[in-house]
């Protein structure tokens, strides 16, 4: 996939890995696609979370940031089209759900970009609990959709 975030490589300082969110199979939707995805923006999320801790310079933090934004709308993009190709009833309450969180997502970032730190940090456990949240309740209601009507739950091999 063109543009897919470099999805590992935490570091670690003092002996002690920066992790935000540590991914589980229970977070699963059984559609590979999906879970490598979701499994990035953990990833960007935990890369978030690192820098800030860190307390890396600017420049840094606002890369991971924006990293962070254009994955989310991409992520957004393939749900949201594998939802129209397989009809799925609730495609206009989850899109509006993907709509809010990017709003509210572009404003953080538009603040953070302003000057304003501290919205680092409430991005990080928005997201989290969005994140956590919306794989468990909401995703894993669209995708057990989408494999009732054959979409296919592994890879033939990793394209991206």
């Amino acid at each position: 996939m063109l543009g897919s975030p470099r999805c590992h490589g935490l570091t670690e300082w003092g002996g002690v890995m920066a992790v935000m969110i540590a991914w589980s199979d229970e977070f699963s939707v059984d559609i590979q696609e999906i879970d490598e995805q979701h499994k990035c923006l953990v990833s960007l999320i935990n890369k978030l979370y690192e820098a800030l801790a860190r307390k890396d310079n600017q420049d840094t933090i606002a890369d991971v940031f924006d990293e962070l934004v254009r994955y989310t709308r991409v992520h957004f993009s393939v749900e949201e089209c594998l939802m129209r190709l397989f009809a799925y009833e609730g495609y206009e309450q989850h899109k509006t759900i993907h709509d809010k969180i990017v709003v509210r997502v572009e404003l953080l970032h538009a603040q953070f970009k302003a000057g304003d730190q501290s919205v680092g940090m409430e991005l990080l456990y928005f997201l989290k609990d969005w994140l956590m949240d919306h794989i468990q309740r909401v995703d894993k209601s669209f995708a057990g959709h989408l494999t009732a009507h054959g979409v296919k739950q592994k890879w033939l091999r990793k394209f991206w």
